[in-house]
């Protein structure tokens, strides 16, 4: 109840609104009964005035028993009045309740997205991007369906009891004892359909979230599948999934069958012992005949909530489960600045120092790592697969904060630094491109927004990939479809060079992004690169000797540690990784050129 009444901050005056309204409409239908007690009793019989003092009054108001026996239109039109002014409150009733989960829902919609953003990489790197996908669309319409309808439909339930009872009290206390005696029952009833409700449910939600995952991840992978012929077995998967969901959401359905049958059959029985008892009551004269219909308009009144509440306590239980869901992201702690958050002017300059960095405990993935980078340099970093020099960079754009050492960026402490600030000046190109459904033109001025043409081509032309998009048809119009799936992969990292270079930042890093593109190009890339040098410090992650020989530093990684630091001519003249790796590639190369020859000749 206290996340329900945190929810509905901001929107607690139009709830407040929608009571009122179901409660003068609720009040309304239980005068609709004593209108016709009234006039079968007192107008067309003979029977005094047996109904609350207001009610009376207003009889009296209307001209008395006789003029009302004379004028029986009279008594219909209140009917119609009734009737028509309790339309018109539950009409607001379901506008103001609507317009009030359509704020929470977009509220709550809003907050996740921004929560989410802001969440730590860590988090992102192991969370399965179908199951937010489900928490932040199926369980956020949940919690919108609750408030929409049962929100008000549980006041609204209240409402009804409170005046069927004092109504019906007020008229016969014996057949009021009657009428409630089954009604304990129900609620026990009730509440145990609850808690069985509340666990399926649970377990349902959570299959969904499973074929949502599976479903995104065989889009987005549908050329892999396709490639490697893998149709069958990914049906198969989803197919087994997917019973796996229609079991457990059938077990959902038979238990609101049972519900609704049981729940039925209980109602009707209070109903029928109402109506049997009023009949008897009715002979022996204790009670009038618009009395007894009175009753069993009540007793019918009276048992529509309490039949409802299983179903209002079924989307409740569902509403608890998906806003559990919702909550459990919510609850995960964002991105925090520990140090100073400082904004100082970077000009490039950056040192390690006995760095060592673990994802999990007893897992070390860099250890002991020291070198200084000074402003303008280029440095290359090599080593084998698993080295750690991706989790190098990572720590330089503060994804992962290191656990022993300093780093330093301009002498200044990097976890002092803001992260946004960080990364607003330190750029990065990723070995897989991430590119949106839109323009070229647009996907290259994300990384700036206001960023002239001529920026952007000149951006384009240092990525080499100018001429490419000029001889598309619709040139920098051009859609690049989902992920940028209408480029091949080496357009699709240039341009996302492109995107990092139109902001000229202090630090960049390619993080093996050169790999895609060809020989030729990775060196007219590297020529600009180079060109702008004096105003960037730049690191480059590759396994192509020929991309990082020019470097004016490269540092050689093993097993998280560094094995040697220096220019290409000092470690080709020394034994380790890089010679080896230097002699396999050269004579791969000579092998190339030699085939090459023998093919032309």
């Amino acid at each position: 109840m206290k996340k329900l009444f945190k929810l509905i901050k901001g929107n607690r005056l139009l709830y407040l609104a929608a009571m009122m309204a179901i409660a003068i409409s609720t009040f309304l239908s239980t005068l609709e009964p004593m209108v016709t007690k009234v006039t079968i009793d007192s107008i067309i019989g003979n029977k005094p005035l047996d109904v609350p003092a207001p009610i009376a009054r207003f009889v009296v108001f209307l001209g008395g028993k006789d003029v009302l026996w004379r004028n029986l239109w009279i008594c219909a039109l209140c009917l119609v009045a009734i009737t028509s002014t309790r339309g018109i409150f539950l009409f607001l009733r379901g506008k103001l309740s609507s317009q009030a989960a359509e704020n929470i829902a977009r509220n709550m919609r809003e907050k996740l997205y921004d929560h989410i953003q802001n969440l730590p990489y860590g988090y992102h790197v192991k969370a399965e991007s179908g199951d937010l996908i489900q928490r932040c669309t199926s369980d956020v319409d949940t919690v919108r369906k609750f408030f929409a309808n049962q929100m008000v439909d549980i006041g609204r339930a209240i409402f009804i009891v409170t005046f069927s009872l004092i109504m019906m009290l007020s008229l016969n206390k014996k057949m009021t004892l009657i009428a409630m005696i089954i009604v304990p029952f129900i609620f026990i009833f009730s509440y145990v359909f609850f808690n069985k409700i509340k666990s399926t449910f649970e377990k349902s939600d959570a299959q969904e979230g499973v074929l949502t995952s599976i479903l995104q991840e065989n889009l987005s992978g549908v050329r892999v599948v396709k490639a490697f012929g893998r149709q069958t077995f990914e049906i198969e998967k989803y197919e087994k999934e997917n019973a796996k969901y229609r079991d457990l959401t059938f077990k959902l359905i038979k238990l609101l069958s049972t519900y609704w049958s049981l729940s039925d059959f209980l109602c009707m029985t209070q109903i029928g012992l109402v109506l049997m008892s009023g009949i008897y009551f009715a002979v022996k004269g204790e009670i009038t005949l618009g009395t007894l219909v009175v009753f069993n308009t009540y007793e019918g009144m009276l048992l529509w909530p309490i039949r409802q509440l299983g179903r209002i306590l079924s989307d409740m239980g569902k509403m608890t489960v998906s806003l559990g869901r919702i909550t459990n992201i919510l609850e995960i702690p964002e991105e925090q600045e520990h140090g100073k958050a400082l904004k100082p002017e970077i000009q490039g300059e950056v040192t390690f120092e006995n760095v060592t960095f673990e994802y999990d405990k007893d897992s070390e993935v860099l250890n002991d790592i020291s070198f200084t980078v000074k402003k303008g340099e280029t440095v290359a970093i090599v080593g084998p697969t698993g080295s750690g020099k991706s989790s190098l960079m990572h720590l330089l754009l503060r994804l992962y904060d290191y656990n022993k050492g300093s780093i330093k960026i301009d002498g200044i402490e990097l976890s002092d630094i803001e992260r946004k600030w960080i990364r607003n000046n330190v750029g990065i190109v990723l070995q897989e491109p991430f590119l949106y459904s839109r323009t070229i033109k647009e996907n290259i001025k994300i990384a700036k927004l206001d960023s002239e043409d001529i920026e952007i081509e000149n951006a384009a032309t240092a990525a080499a990939v100018h001429n490419v998009i000029t001889s598309f048809e619709k040139g920098y119009d051009t859609i690049v479809g989902e992920k940028g799936v209408t480029l091949s992969g080496g357009q699709r990292q240039r341009v996302a060079i492109a995107r990092t270079l139109i902001k000229k930042m202090p630090i960049l890093i390619f993080d093996d992004s050169l790999s895609a593109v060809d020989a030729e190009t990775d060196r007219l890339i590297r020529e600009e690169l180079k060109k702008k040098s004096a105003d960037n410090t730049t690191f480059i992650i590759s396994h192509r000797i020929s991309t990082v020989m020019d470097a004016d530093k490269i540092i050689v990684l093993n097993h998280g540690k560094v094995e040697s630091i220096g220019t290409h001519d000092e470690l080709v003249n020394k034994d380790g990784i890089y010679k080896r790796i230097w002699e396999i590639q050269n004579s791969l190369d000579t092998f190339d050129e030699e085939d090459n020859k023998a093919c032309n000749e």
